[in-house]
Formats: C-alpha cells, structure tokens, sequence
C-alpha cells in the first residue's frame, strides 16, 4: 500500500472562451466564457470536487476562469498567480514542483501548456499528445508514489443544467 502522504489530485483546468486581441489586448473572458465557466464551477461544486488552492497564470482570462471556480469552490488556501504557466512555458519547472505537494489542486491556464503539462506527468514526455483540452474544461490527475494516472475528463458540454 503506498504512503497517503504521496498522494496528490491535481485539476488542470483551460480558461473559458476570451475575447479576440482586437476586441481587447487584455483578453478577458468573453459573455460566453464567463458563463461556461460558471457552469463547469457549479457543475464541480455539486459534484464534491475540492481543492486546497486554485493558481493561474497571471493572464486576465485564467484570473477570471480561478475567480469564478474559487467562488464555487471555496478552496481553503485561495487564488493566488504562479509564474511558469504561460501557454508557452517549459512544463519541467512545474512538474518537479508538483513532485513536492500532496493534497488537492487546480491549475488553471492555456495551451499549449496545460496538455504538455499533462503528457509529461502520464508519461514523461511533453510533446506527447494524449489530452484535447477544451475552453472551461477539466481534467483530473492523481498521483499515487511517484505514478499519474488520470480520474477524470469533464468537458464544459457536460455540465450544462441539470
């Protein structure tokens, strides 16, 4: 039986739908996007999901996408921004932190970034393609010891009103 200490959930979450740069260089979530993203956030909370923190990027569409899931969601640590997981990142940085942490947390960010992330910890190779993320969509991972396995795809489509 491996140590409980080793285990880990982690969400990676894409932001919701944003606004075109000609719209607003800013690139905040759209009408749509806030909207999906509250219903995934909804979905989630009625559906027990926890998490002891949200961290996003930094870039105002996955500050807005952190913002509405914490307000659902309610995780005990907060929201707070975490350098390292721009659409363009090294995902190695991230993955060795992760390596570290037990508990329950959700990432929220972009692509590239996030399905490199992903490959990387299933299988350790980042340029593996194994997760389509969708705008507002979730993916669990857990880790037991040192091994990911996924426990989760939750695309936006699904969590619509029920």
């Amino acid at each position: 039986m491996s140590d409980p200490h080793s285990q880990m959930i982690l969400y990676l979450v894409q932001h919701g739908e944003a606004v075109t740069e000609t719209v607003d260089a800013r690139r905040p979530l759209s009408a749509a996007g806030r909207a999906t993203v509250d219903q995934v956030a909804t979905w989630s909370a009625r559906h027990g999901l926890t998490v002891d923190q949200i961290r996003h990027s930094g870039k105002l569409r996955a500050e807005q996408t952190a913002s509405i899931l914490a307000a659902r969601l309610q995780p005990p640590r907060g929201v707070v921004a975490q350098s390292g997981l721009a659409p363009n990142d090294d995902v190695r940085p991230v993955a060795k932190t992760l390596a570290g942490e037990t508990g329950s947390l959700m990432l929220v960010g972009h692509l590239p970034f996030l399905a490199r992330l992903a490959a990387l910890l299933l299988s350790g190779d980042s340029d593996r393609s194994l997760i389509r993320f969708r705008y507002a969509g979730l993916v669990g991972l857990v880790r037991d010891g040192d091994q990911w396995a996924i426990s989760c795809v939750v695309p936006a489509d699904l969590t619509g009103p029920q």
